[in-house]
């Protein structure tokens, strides 16, 4: 019949022509599947298998269990995958930290950052893969990521300069500019927790957050 279906055409592909579905799935429902597989199989190899300069966009493909058609489809390049997975950490501790935040607001101070160094700790450190995704693969990729890790560097100095300035406005911390200081809190956090994470730094995670806050405390201290 002019204008109709072909014999040999199957159910399948007449559904998934009309109404972009196929088993059930949107388009966009299959393809964010896909994403959040390439996304966790790059964190198994980025994270703890050979590394992120070490991987291949085949190996990628074959631990995911998806061909490299579909990962044209989702990424770019696997740069693209380590800048989205740098980011969802970063965003996952973030939120980890602003939670924390939100419930100690009416703690003293001691009490307060070491609730929310442990929130940020344990949200990077629950995962061995995204310290190592956060604090080593990130460097040294190219300028693209170079950019990303110092504007995520500057959202966590801006979180601190933040906290300062309401430490100010409840009589714990002296009154002064505190960029410089976050400045230099933040690349102590990041390279206390990389030596961690490496094995540099024989000391258990508590210890290493306990050491956090007192820094943070002798930061904030009023000058005498």
């Amino acid at each position: 019949m002019a204008g109709g279906t072909s014999e040999g055409e199957g159910l399948t592909e007449r559904l998934k022509r009309s109404t972009g579905r196929y088993a059930g799935k949107a388009a966009t429902e299959r393809h964010a599947e896909r994403r959040r597989k390439f996304l966790d199989a790059a964190l198994e190899l980025f994270g703890a298998g050979p590394g992120y300069q070490a991987t291949t966009v085949a190996a990628l493909c074959e631990t995911a269990g998806l061909s490299t058609r579909q990962f044209y489809e989702e990424f770019r390049t696997l740069e693209d995958v380590l800048a989205v997975l740098h980011l969802e950490v970063n965003d996952y501790a973030e939120r980890a930290v602003l939670d924390a935040l939100a419930q100690t607001g009416d703690l003293p101070a001691a009490e307060r950052y070491g609730s929310v160094f442990r929130a940020y700790a344990a949200s990077i450190a629950e995962d061995p893969r995204r310290i190592r995704i956060t604090f080593t693969e990130i460097v040294g990729v190219g300028p693209r990521m170079d950019e990303q890790r110092l504007s995520r560097r500057a959202r966590w100095i801006d979180l601190i300069r933040t906290e300062a300035a309401a430490a100010v406005g409840r009589g714990e911390a002296a009154d002064r500019d505190y960029r410089l200081a976050a400045a230099a809190f933040i690349g102590s956090v990041n390279g206390l927790l990389h030596d961690w994470a490496a094995g540099w730094v024989d000391a258990t995670l508590d210890e290493v957050v306990d050491e956090l806050v007192r820094l943070l405390l002798a930061l904030l201290r009023s000058a005498e």
